[in-house]
């Protein structure tokens, strides 16, 4: 065992589930997932969660951890894996990240991007042109001088839009641009990192080949069962896609057809954000699948140079 953490980064359908699997059970390691929505316990299909048979092949955890009605940020996350790694070293295990979500990576490996404080008149200021324009105005605004962030966040959640004009009100930066600039030489843990690739066209018909199987295995009927329980897209957990496009047909917005065209779009453009985040940290190593067949005992190998 090493005592520096691996980490095995990817976009989404890239195949981290089943490679993570088999490293675990050459590596005596835990699982833990590096995801911002397998957290929530009533979002199973849509989120790609490991099922049940994956989960007993090798433990994992940050998974099912809060209801998704619960407020819970990335310090919550942090806070989390950093008992969970505290407790699997404990136990003489290798531990394993495994996920796409770059920016919770980024916070256990090198801290969170607190940005400035809090301004109450501005922020007073955002919020009277929220109740008097609508959220969706603010939203705009923030797309002019921070799309990345307006991509990030849903135009319903009033308080992430108003934090990042905030930010950028205050810096002059985007604040997708701030989160960006880590400090690699304050790391908070050693660690070895891959990431996993292929080429474009293959990743994104493996991508619309989930959303398939997702809708066969009965997306639809979680999302059902959701807006059944109560939720909607006020609930923050189900602005992301798989779930924002599938409640916009429940609720007669769109047509079936077009809701999965654009489901299956937000998840390539999701693929490529994540793609275009983990490019940009270098201490990352690149792994192809196309090129490298055999993964697994390719990073075996690395692994064991260590």
């Amino acid at each position: 065992m090493t005592s520096k953490l691996l980490c095995l980064l990817g976009p989404t359908a890239v195949g981290k589930t089943e490679i993570a699997i088999q490293l675990a059970q050459h590596l005596n390691a835990e699982i833990i997932s590096v995801d911002s929505r397998q957290i929530y316990r009533q979002m199973n299909i849509g989120t790609a969660k490991p099922t049940s048979e994956e989960q007993q092949a090798a433990r994992h955890h940050l998974i099912d951890c809060v209801d998704i009605s619960q407020p819970f940020s990335v310090a919550d996350y942090q806070a989390l894996v950093d008992a969970a790694i505290t407790d699997i070293q404990s136990r003489g295990k290798q531990v394993l990240l495994v996920g796409g979500a770059g920016l919770y990576f980024r916070a256990v490996v090198d801290g969170l991007f607190e940005g400035p404080g809090a301004d109450p008149a501005l922020r007073a200021q955002l919020k009277q042109e929220a109740a008097e324009h609508g959220v969706n105005a603010l939203h705009d605004r923030l797309r002019a001088c921070d799309s990345e962030s307006a991509d990030r966040i849903h135009p319903n959640n009033k308080v992430r839009v108003i934090r990042a004009l905030e930010v950028y009100e205050l810096t002059g930066t985007p604040m997708s641009e701030l989160q960006q600039q880590w400090h690699p030489e304050k790391q908070r843990y050693p660690f070895i990192a891959f990431c996993l690739t292929m080429p474009r066209a293959l990743l994104y018909h493996r991508i619309e080949q989930r959303v398939d199987v997702m809708l066969a295995n009965g997306l639809i009927d979680e999302v059902e069962s959701l807006l059944a329980a109560g939720y909607s897209l006020d609930t923050i957990a189900l602005q992301s896609f798989g779930y924002k496009e599938l409640i916009a047909y429940l609720d007669g917005e769109c047509t079936y057809i077009e809701a999965i065209s654009q489901l299956k779009q937000n998840t390539r453009r999701f693929a490529k954000r994540q793609l275009t985040w983990f490019r940009k940290d270098t201490r990352i190593e690149w792994i192809d699948r196309e090129s490298t067949p055999d993964t697994v005992p390719y990073l075996l190998e690395k692994i064991g140079d260590i």
